[in-house]
């Protein structure tokens, strides 16, 4: 069983993560509309090589919050984490908490690997529908957190309608749908993101990027980017998979997240 674990950020803010597990450390740290939870079913697969540690981003699950969001605090965070296990970590990150661990990473040293999974860099392709940001502003103003969930998932990520289904008939639904407002405010914060590649070009630590085949254009672009732009990433494509392999597919999300770990213990340099 999972325990409770909780770390204080730079501004106050209390962390939550969720511990599980045995061997070197992982941290996960799931997307938006999301807690701990995404994790769900890929733990079982992970608590057998790994000391799991499943954040909860702010605004989410037990972590607190702040009256005023920056996606800064958000890298912070997680560095708090990393810093508070005290040794060096794999650290994990999904679409936009894959932003927060590579921006986390580059400011510490105790992240051992980096694995991204479909982070939504800006590259130039339309994420966004013209007009959807402010109309997702407007469901928030009248309290539709349903809408926000559903228009996010099939405007935004793009995902099936098989999959939206799946997650509306999760026990979580109702926790996201409290949750709705963090959506809106990291849109905002991602539409307002740059990514500078300059930054990144000393950048050392081994990175995985893992992209589902048949995921939006926009997520292989952005993977494509930082296959170019970071100095020691490996690229690797989930078959048949698009933006939720860890619950759609947990086995073969695993499998590749384990097989890197063990090419880079074979191979540390």
């Amino acid at each position: 069983m999972a325990e409770e674990v909780a770390v204080g950020s730079p501004d106050g803010t209390r962390i939550a993560c969720w511990r599980s597990g045995s061997g070197e450390p992982l941290v996960l740290v799931h997307g938006t509309t999301a807690d701990h939870r995404r994790w769900a079913r890929v733990l079982p697969h992970l608590e057998a090589h790994f000391t799991v540690f499943a954040v909860d981003r702010r605004g989410r699950g037990a972590s607190g919050d702040a009256p005023d969001y920056r996606i800064e605090r958000e890298f912070e965070d997680v560095v708090a984490v990393v810093a508070a296990i005290g040794e060096p970590v794999t650290l994990l990150g999904h679409s936009y908490g894959g932003i927060c661990a590579m921006e986390a990473a580059l400011r510490t040293s105790a992240v051992r690997r980096l694995i991204l999974y479909e982070p939504p860099i800006p590259v130039g392709a339309e994420i966004y529908a013209p007009g959807l940001i402010e109309r997702m502003s407007r469901l928030l103003e009248s309290g539709d957190g349903e809408a926000i969930l559903t228009t996010f998932m099939t405007n935004v990520v793009r995902m099936p309608v098989e999959e939206v289904e799946y997650i509306r008939s999760r026990p979580d639904w109702d926790d996201r749908v409290a949750t709705a407002h963090t959506v809106v405010r990291e849109i905002h914060a991602h539409d307002a993101y740059r990514f500078e590649p300059e930054r990144w070009r000393g950048f050392a630590t081994p990175t995985l990027l893992l992209l589902g085949s048949e995921s939006p254009s926009f997520f292989a672009a952005a993977t494509e980017l930082l296959c170019a732009t970071l100095p020691r990433s490996t690229r690797r494509l989930l078959p048949g998979q698009q933006h939720l392999a860890m619950e759609t597919a947990p086995t073969l999300f695993a499998d590749e997240l384990l097989r890197y770990v063990g090419e880079q213990r074979e191979s540390p340099a």
